[in-house]
C-alpha cells in the first residue's frame, strides 16, 4: 500500500505566493518587450526558491525564540527589524541572481558587478521591504488570531467549569438547607401524631429520592418539579393541618417545559418558613404557572409579612438567584415584594423557550 504525502498549507501558500510575485514581474516583462524566455524561466525559478528559502529561515526563527507567542506590544519591534534585516537579505540575493542570470545566459560580461548593483539596489530594496513587510505581518497576524481563538476557547472552557463548579457548590448547600427543615417537621409530628409521622417520613424519602437523581446545573420538566413541590407541600400539611391552605393552579401547556429543578420549591419553602409559620392561624398558599410573553412566569403568593428576613433572603432564595444568573446569564427575574393585606408575592420569569 502506498503511503500518500499531503503538502502542508504552508507551503502551499509559499509556493502560490512567491509563484504568483514572479510571474506578475515575468508577464510586466513581456508586455514591455523585453522579455527573454530562458531568462525569464531562470528568474521565476530563482525568485521562488530565494523567496522561500529567506521567508522560511525567518519562520524557524521565529519559532525557536517563541515569537508566536509574544503580546504585540513585544512582537512589532521584532518584526519591523526582521523586515529590515530580511529587506536587505533579500537585495544581495536578488541583485546577485539577476547578474549571474545575465552573465551566464547572456554573457555579459561589459557591467561589473559594482555597477549593476549601484543601478539596481534602490529598486530591488523597495520591492524586498513590501514584499518581506506584507509576509512577516500575514505570518504573525495568522499565528495571532490562532492564538486569540485558543485563548477564546481556553476561556470559555474555564468559565463553563466555573459555571459548573459554582452550580455544585450551590446545590450541595441547598440540599442540607432543604431535608433539614424536612426534618424539623417530621420532629414536630413523632409525638403528636405518629400516623401522620411514617407518611411524612415516606414523603421525605420521597423527596430525598427524586433530589439525589437531579442535577440542579440541569434542567428538569416543569412537571417534574411540581410533583416535588406536591410531595412537599402534603408534608407540610401533615405538619400544619387546619392551618395551611394550598392552591395550585398549572397551566397544562407548560408542563413539559425546563426549569432549573427546586426553583419553586425554593419559592414554597420560603413562604411556609417566613410566612405561613410565623401566623398564628397559618394562612393561604397559592402556587401559579403560567406563560406570558414568552417567559414562564412563576407566582407564589403566601400570607404574611415581607419581614427584614425575607429582604435579605437566606440560603434557599439566594441559591435560586445565584442559579437564575449562572444558566440564564441575566434573562431570568425574580422579585418578591409585598401586596398589602399582609399578603406576600414572589415572581419567578423564565424564558419559556
Amino acid at each position: 500500500m502506498k503511503t500518500v504525502t499531503r503538502i502542508s498549507a504552508y507551503w502551499k501558500i509559499q509556493l502560490i505566493a512567491w509563484s504568483t510575485a514572479s510571474l506578475y514581474w515575468g508577464f510586466s516583462a513581456f508586455f514591455t518587450g523585453n522579455f527573454i524566455w530562458k531568462i525569464g524561466l531562470a528568474d521565476l525559478i530563482l525568485d521562488v526558491s530565494i523567496g522561500i528559502a529567506i521567508t522560511h529561515l525567518y519562520r524557524n526563527f521565529a519559532l525557536k525564540k517563541g515569537w508566536n507567542k509574544l503580546t504585540l506590544k513585544r512582537l512589532v519591534p521584532k518584526m519591523v527589524l526582521s523586515v529590515l534585516i530580511l529587506s536587505f537579505l533579500y537585495l544581495f540575493l536578488i541583485v546577485g541572481k539577476l547578474y549571474l542570470v545575465r552573465l551566464f545566459l547572456l554573457k555579459n560580461t561589459e557591467v561589473s558587478f559594482i555597477t549593476f548593483f549601484k543601478t539596481t539596489q534602490l529598486q530591488v530594496f523597495i520591492t524586498g521591504t513590501r514584499l518581506m513587510s506584507i509576509w512577516v505581518l500575514a505570518y504573525h497576524l495568522y499565528h495571532y488570531s490562532r492564538l486569540e481563538i485558543e485563548r477564546v476557547k481556553e476561556n470559555a472552557r474555564l468559565s463553563i467549569i466555573i459555571k459548573e463548579a459554582q452550580l455544585n457548590n450551590l446545590s450541595a448547600q441547598l440540599n442540607p438547607h432543604f431535608f433539614f427543615n424536612s426534618l424539623n417537621t417530621i420532629k414536630f409530628l413523632v409525638l403528636e401524631n405518629p400516623h401522620s409521622a411514617r407518611r411524612a417520613i415516606d414523603l421525605l424519602s420521597e423527596l430525598l429520592r427524586n433530589s439525589l437523581k437531579t442535577n440542579s446545573g440541569e434542567l428538569v420538566a416543569l412537571n417534574e418539579e411540581m410533583n416535588l413541590v406536591k410531595d412537599y407541600l402534603e408534608l407540610e400539611k401533615i405538619r400544619f393541618e387546619e392551618r395551611l391552605e394550598i392552591t395550585i393552579d398549572v397551566n397544562e401547556a407548560v408542563l413539559d417545559y425546563l426549569i432549573l429543578p427546586l426553583s419553586i420549591q425554593s419559592l414554597v419553602e420560603n413562604a411556609i418558613k417566613h410566612g405561613i409559620e410565623k401566623r398564628k392561624h397559618g394562612g393561604l398558599l397559592i402556587v401559579k404557572v403560567e406563560e406570558e410573553n414568552n417567559f414562564m412566569k412563576i407566582s407564589v403568593q403566601n400570607s404574611g409579612k415581607l419581614h427584614n428576613e425575607r429582604k435579605n433572603p437566606g440560603i434557599g432564595l439566594h441559591n435560586l438567584k445565584e442559579r437564575l444568573l449562572l444558566y440564564y446569564n441575566g434573562n431570568a427575574s425574580f422579585e418578591i415584594k409585598e401586596i398589602g393585606n399582609e399578603t406576600v408575592l414572589a415572581t419567578l420569569l423564565i424564558p419559556s423557550k
